[in-house]
């Protein structure tokens, strides 16, 4: 990750100057997550787009199997992998919250092998890590992980690890301002 200080590449709407369509993403979008949160700010110049992304990370942050913490460890893997300080500082922040311990989060940062001794956790770790190399992996690591989270979590975990890619690449290649500090 990178702490590096370049001018922001963010365009903000202001919401006296929405068109219908925006005004209407936004709404959508207000309904399923109650707040807007910073991406969709940058989605929202294609209100369709926003729509569909609001439906899919209303699911993954609401209706999930997945845990909170879970959801979490994995929002901190594509940060890490796509070196997004946006997204790593907002969700280390929050999986400290959910109970991840510190120690796996400033491993993580670090780019070190967090010890994980929940064996969910760990499979969403060896997922995640699976997903970043060329290939399909190995097959024990896939069995592993369908054995751990079922199909269904598995599924979730992959589509989170996507969701969450676009996020980290809007926020990094927008440049978007850093959160405060935790």
């Amino acid at each position: 990750m990178t702490d590096e200080q370049l001018p922001n590449r963010f365009l903000e709407l202001a919401p006296d100057h929405l068109a219908p369509e925006h005004r209407a993403g936004l709404d959508a979008l207000l309904q399923g997550r109650g707040r807007i949160p910073t991406p969709y700010k940058v989605w929202l110049h294609s209100p369709g787009l926003m729509r569909a992304m609001e439906q899919l990370g209303t699911f993954l942050n609401k209706q999930s199997t997945l845990t909170a913490r879970e959801i979490e460890l994995g929002i901190c893997l594509v940060a890490r992998h796509w070196r997004t300080e946006y997204l790593f500082r907002a969700h280390g922040a929050r999986a400290i919250k959910s109970g991840m311990p510190p120690a796996v989060i400033a491993a993580l940062r670090d780019n070190r092998t967090p010890d994980l001794p929940d064996p969910r956790e760990q499979a969403i770790y060896e997922i995640a890590t699976l997903a970043e190399l060329p290939g399909p992996g190995p097959d024990h690591t896939f069995d592993k992980a369908v054995d751990i989270l079922g199909r269904d979590g598995l599924a979730e975990v992959m589509c989170l690890l996507g969701y969450y890619s676009a996020v980290a690449i809007a926020m990094k290649l927008h440049r978007v301002p850093l959160p405060p500090a935790v």
